[in-house]
């Protein structure tokens, strides 16, 4: 390894500096075969930074890509673009032995304690697996620190020897906490460390990985789908969707005032102890769009309950505008779906097909709904295109009448990240004192901010 590279992983940073910096951080996975598509756009232009000593959480829906940003912070996915910068050096670029010596430095914890272990090796050979293939100390200095580690994450030593199999999902989870602290990383990936265990359990991890990050002066991201976990440990919080973080800032901020459509979302759906409260909850539409075909503006413009309307449509009724971004998507999906040789050739004969019925879903979205003339006319336009074979002349079509700036631009920060740093100050991205930034077209003077689109479109129905 080269003596400038050893020097800055040895450079001490304090608590409160940024430790890691992610600047437009892309992971794709490229298709295979002869026909491979659009790439996999898992993380898609992240940025952020932590600071040592702090716990930054990230959530978000399944498959948004928040295990794919963990694993690719520590190396185990490659980057296909951006940087990672660690005290200030980029790991994305290490290699050989640069890229050796900084795996001491950051370290994973994943999400299932049983098949993340190896049942055919014992604790002890687990734990002291990392210290083997780094060559630290003697084998009884190794044997030593193993038994150290294990009565730090508060098991026995007499544990030395046996397997995974015989212990309980809290307890295989210590020992994967143990492998982790094993090398002494400054920096840890908790991907979803309590997920899979009992409450009860989950408590004591969690009071586990605090006392550790107070005597080791651990720095942690940790991943989780469970808010009141976030809202628990982590300093800060990002929320993750379809590889974009949409909002990021302090975690008690972030719960009490959230600022991004996505996050106010999240939090609505958190369940309340008492079953006599009433709550207003956001009940999003369809799924997320497929990672190989995001949308061109917003990543959340496909689901958003606040999406910006065409100034002509800004009094159409709430449930006719719902109908018709439900339309959108429907159109959207069916552009992306592969005809099979048979039905090709049932549509050449004039036969019915999956993609011939768009008549009966067009009743089914409006319903009863009482539809203005001129809407009903650009629907009927867009069903003929639809019945016609020319699916993405319809999502055009539809586009370009019921298309917003949401559709078509990339939000504020996207575009800072994007290189227009020259042209955007820090100032108009954060939506508070702290700095808390959120990725949102309805954060601009000329729109109403989400929550208060919410309270008089969504939530006074």
């Amino acid at each position: 390894m080269s003596s400038e590279t050893a020097s800055e992983f040895e450079t001490t940073v304090a608590t409160g500096q940024t430790l890691v910096e992610v600047n437009e951080l892309k992971t794709y996975y490229e298709s295979s075969g002869l026909f491979s598509g659009n790439p996999v756009k898992a993380v898609d232009g992240v940025n952020f930074e932590i600071k040592k000593g702090e716990t930054l959480g990230l959530v978000g829906e399944s498959g948004c890509g928040k295990t794919t940003l963990g694993r690719t912070l520590v190396r185990l996915e490659k980057a296909t673009g951006g940087e990672v910068k660690y005290k200030g050096t980029d790991i994305t670029k290490l290699s050989g032995s640069d890229l050796k010596n900084w795996r001491r430095n950051a370290q994973i914890v994943f999400q299932d304690p049983e098949s993340s272990l190896n049942d055919r090796m014992t604790v002890g050979e687990i734990i002291r697996e990392p210290l083997d293939v780094h060559e630290i100390g003697t084998p009884r200095d190794r044997r030593d620190k193993v038994r150290n580690l294990l009565e730090t994450v508060g098991l026995r030593e007499e544990h030395y020897f046996r397997y995974p199999h015989q212990f309980s999902g809290g307890q295989r989870q210590r020992i994967g906490i143990a492998r982790a602290l094993a090398l002494e990383p400054e920096f840890v990936v908790l991907d979803e460390p309590v997920s899979a265990l009992d409450v009860s359990v989950q408590a004591k991890i969690l009071n586990l990985l605090d006392d550790l990050q107070q005597e080791f002066g651990l720095t942690y991201l940790f991943i989780a789908h469970d808010l009141s976990v976030v809202r628990h440990i982590c300093d800060r919080t990002a929320v993750m969707y379809l590889g974009h973080i949409m909002e990021i800032g302090d975690t008690e901020e972030l719960f009490t005032d959230p600022a991004n459509p996505y996050t106010l979302s999240l939090l609505s759906a958190i369940p309340d102890p008492n079953p006599t409260v009433e709550r207003e909850r956001i009940t999003l539409r369809g799924t997320p769009p497929s990672p190989r075909d995001p949308p061109k503006g917003c990543p959340f413009s496909t689901r958003c309950p606040t999406k910006i309307r065409p100034p002509k449509y800004e009094d159409l009724d709430d449930e006719v505008w719902s109908g018709i971004e439900l339309l959108r998507e429907i159109v959207r999906e069916r552009t992306r779906a592969d005809k099979s040789i048979g039905e090709r050739a049932r549509e050449v004969l004039g036969m019915e097909t999956r993609f011939s019925n768009i008549e009966e879903i067009n009743r089914e979205v409006f319903g009863d709904l009482e539809v203005p003339a001129e809407i009903r006319t650009h629907l009927t336009e867009a069903e003929e295109l639809v019945a016609s074979g020319n699916e993405k002349d319809a999502a055009a079509y539809l586009r370009a009448e019921f298309g917003s700036i949401c559709d078509g631009v990339v939000p504020e920060d996207a575009q800072r990240a994007n290189g227009d740093a020259d042209t955007i100050k820090p100032e108009q991205l954060s939506v508070s004192e702290s700095g808390r930034l959120s990725l949102c077209h309805r954060h601009k003077a000329e729109y109403q901010e989400p929550s208060e689109y919410l309270d008089e479109h969504i939530f006074a129905r």
